[in-house]
């Protein structure tokens, strides 16, 4: 029936997995939950716990391998046709979370993105940069997704067909942060591959530090160049590429970069501070994206 699959790094996954469990076992339906970790240095002793859940099971991979090719490792090890991706760090908002699943699974849809949400309560000045992002650009209702399915999808909450997976697997060549999930969904969109957008909500938990989330994004904006350039994705299909090759049209890359390196240090004060501005985030990616073209 149901293969539930947490790729982990560096993450407590133990509460997730009993919640997830715990409901799973109430619809008394066929199911397993497979923990892969990516070779972590902590939390390795919390989530062996998992093992101790009857359909539980956590393994520890010897060395890093990347965040797709551990999607794709943990497609490999599923029994089951319907695969249910979660990130360790989410955590269902409602009791009957998996029971929205398996309704859908019964309606035959092939990929079903339930939706991530963020807690309501402010975080540290530390944590707020990662917070506003999220509640802003990624928390969308169903409606707002519905208008952009492929763009608005993300895998941190995913149902999809393990043949849709031995299809279209997750691009290895993508190792580190950022941009394969527009990867993923790029692909299925180009095979006519629907998402299906319902309303069935994860917490986002785990925020980075701004300081590190930028630095994050700056791997992220970097793997998107790469994408672009290799012609996996089109330019049209992120927001960052579009506006850069907007700018290169009229010819102000040069003088776009020049600026974003004298005041790089400026936005960066400003987006780890207790009122970062997203607009300013998006210059300061679009600036560093050009910076990267520009090398």
């Amino acid at each position: 029936m149901l293969s539930i699959l947490i790729p982990v790094y560096n993450y407590d996954a133990f509460s997730l997995v009993e919640k997830l469990h715990n409901q799973a076992v109430e619809l008394n339906i066929a199911f397993e939950i497979i923990c892969l970790d990516d070779a972590s240095d902590i939390f390795t002793t919390e989530n062996q716990g998992i093992n101790q859940l009857k359909k539980g099971r956590f393994e520890i991979l010897p060395k890093n391998i990347g965040r797709s090719a551990i999607r794709n490792l943990l497609a490999e090890k599923a029994l089951y046709e319907n695969l249910l991706f979660l990130d360790a760090d989410t955590f269902p908002v409602h009791e009957n979370f998996i029971s929205n699943y398996i309704s859908e699974i019964n309606n035959a849809q092939k990929v079903v993105f339930g939706g991530i949400v963020y807690e309501n309560k402010k975080p540290e000045k530390e944590h707020l940069l990662r917070w506003i992002y999220g509640k802003k650009r990624e928390a969308l209702n169903v409606s707002e997704r519905k208008k952009n399915p492929s763009d608005t999808a993300l895998v941190s909450n995913l149902l999809v067909k393990k043949e849709i997976l031995a299809r279209f697997p997750f691009d290895e060549t993508v190792t580190r942060y950022g941009y394969e999930d527009l990867l993923f969904f790029s692909v299925l969109k180009s095979n006519q591959i629907t998402i299906t957008h319902i309303e069935n909500l994860v917490f986002h938990l785990n925020l980075e530090t701004s300081v590190l989330f930028l630095s994050k994004t700056k791997t992220a904006l970097e793997n998107l160049f790469f994408l672009v350039s290799s012609n996996k994705i089109a330019k049209n299909q992120s927001k960052v590429a579009t506006s850069f090759f907007l700018l290169k049209r009229v010819k102000l890359v040069s003088v776009f970069t020049f600026f974003f390196k004298k005041l790089e240090l400026k936005i960066e004060q400003n987006l780890t501070s207790e009122k970062p501005s997203l607009f300013l985030f998006d210059l300061y990616k679009l600036g560093y994206y050009s910076f990267l073209n520009s090398k």
